[in-house]
């Protein structure tokens, strides 16, 4: 029961700071940043990062990236195979607070 309250805790942190609420769901819709990432950097689960998509598109671009991430083995790091190297969004150094420098 502790981990839901700081589940909701986490989402409603991200979704009170626009600029991470903006690059939460621009490292969603990326289709080479896995789930994993997503929570290594701001400590949000896949189901998380689901609902905040679910929450903050409309609902016709939410079903379609769903339907383009569910079962994608680039979006989840244990169906990835080696040849799946990582990427560098051309604006990742302008971004205060990233904790990851590659």
């Amino acid at each position: 029961m502790a981990q839901k309250t700081n589940s909701s805790d986490r989402i409603k942190w991200v979704e009170a700071n626009p600029r991470i609420l903006d690059r939460v769901i621009e490292m969603a819709w990326e289709d080479r940043t896995p789930f994993e990432a997503i929570e290594a950097q701001f400590g949000l689960a896949e189901k998380d990062v689901i609902d905040i998509m679910r929450r903050n598109m409309k609902p016709s671009s939410f079903r379609m990236w769903r339907e383009r991430v569910s079962g994608r083995a680039t979006k989840h790091r244990s169906l990835r195979g080696f040849s799946v190297s990582t990427h560098k969004c051309d604006r990742q150094k302008h971004i205060s607070g990233n904790k990851y420098k590659k």
